[in-house]
């Protein structure tokens, strides 16, 4: 395994990171855990969840992922070995059941009371704001589109005083933002800027992957310079980038057959780029899905890459690219098919 530091902090976190939001809905809680004893016998030590997992979310299910992992960390004491984040979930229509008030304080500490009792631990080492509040674009949306009946007022400053306040009292160590925009990282950063108590935020998790570049447009410049680090979740697309939709293909059980509503990356134009990623792995002799879980890996905006596998044969494989650098010779060709269907799943 490849390790890095987590920004701004002494964790030293693996490069791939566990993702768990399968875990309760595709995967039962003793399938769960087998995939984090393999994990971290590889050597992962980063895990990844929310209050919302299992997706897609149904009040049934609500936070059974962090349930699973609370037991797993009762059953083998192996709380201290990992470094791990979780998310409080964003005011929209689907999250309702819930709550309705977003980020605000009474919000806030309520979701990381609840994730800290359900994961069983004193302390979540990296805490994220799943989605703005404000509307804007994220979850497949490309462009900025004002919408005029969006009251949000900014609320910036009260969100990291809430959060601030988490931290000293030790239920949170770090905090980072997901699924957000280049205006709203660098409203967070410069607000801890100006106000030095503040805490900063350190990560960013966004969709990166052979098919959605979008990262690269803006917020790559800001990763760097502000040492904002990249968490990429859907480096496969939901599955795309393995090939396995290639052809019509729907196999059964499979994340985008279950949950067709769930087609983000699954678009003709998004399956014909990914044909021509999956010749150009043929012509190596290399796996799809290890090229690209590599590409993602290989930037270096990247802190680390969130896999996610509903079965141990999936887990093996995405850890294994750890190992698969990718030549100058196969980058230039990826940028090729990258200029001619730039971003087709955004």
């Amino acid at each position: 395994m490849i390790y890095t530091t987590l920004p701004y902090t002494n964790l030293e976190v693996s490069k791939i990171c566990l993702g768990t939001m399968t875990w309760g809905r595709q995967n039962s809680e003793n399938e769960g855990h087998e995939q984090m004893n393999y994990a971290v016998e590889q050597g992962i030590n980063f895990f990844d969840t929310a209050e919302l997992y299992p997706i897609p979310a149904h009040p049934d299910r609500y936070a059974l992922t962090e349930k699973i992992i609370g037991n797993w960390f009762k059953k083998t004491g192996k709380r201290d070995k990992i470094v791990l984040a979780s998310k409080i979930a964003g005011k929209a229509a689907f999250t309702k059941f819930i709550r309705t008030t977003g980020f605000k304080k009474e919000s806030l500490i309520e979701a990381v009371n609840g994730s800290l009792e359900r994961l069983q631990t004193d302390h979540i080492d990296l805490y994220q704001l799943h989605w703005p509040e404000r509307s804007t674009n994220y979850f497949g949306k490309r462009g900025y589109t004002h919408d005029l009946s969006d009251f949000w007022e900014d609320n910036i400053h009260q969100v990291l005083e809430t959060l601030r306040e988490l931290i000293k009292e030790g239920k949170i160590g770090h905090v980072g933002l997901s699924n957000e925009t280049p205006w709203g990282a660098m409203r967070f950063l410069e607000e801890s800027k100006v106000h030095k108590s503040l805490p900063r935020m350190i990560t960013i998790q966004n969709p990166y992957s052979l098919l959605n570049r979008t990262f690269e447009v803006g917020l790559s410049e800001i990763s760097m310079r502000e040492k904002l680090g990249l968490l990429a979740y859907s480096p496969l697309g939901f599955g795309v980038l393995s090939g396995k939709y290639l052809g019509g293909a729907k196999p059964a059980d499979a994340r985008i057959t279950l949950f067709p509503a769930y087609g983000r990356y699954s678009n003709d134009i998004a399956l014909k780029a990914t044909q021509k990623y999956q010749d150009l792995a043929n012509e190596y002799g290399i796996s799809l899905t290890q090229m690209a879980l590599a590409f993602v890996t290989s930037r270096p905006f990247l802190t680390s890459t969130i896999i996610g596998a509903t079965s141990m044969e999936q887990l093996k494989e995405n850890i294994g690219s750890i190992d698969l650098s990718l030549t100058d010779e196969i980058l230039n060709k990826i940028e090729a098919i990258h200029n001619e269907i730039p971003d087709p799943a955004p």
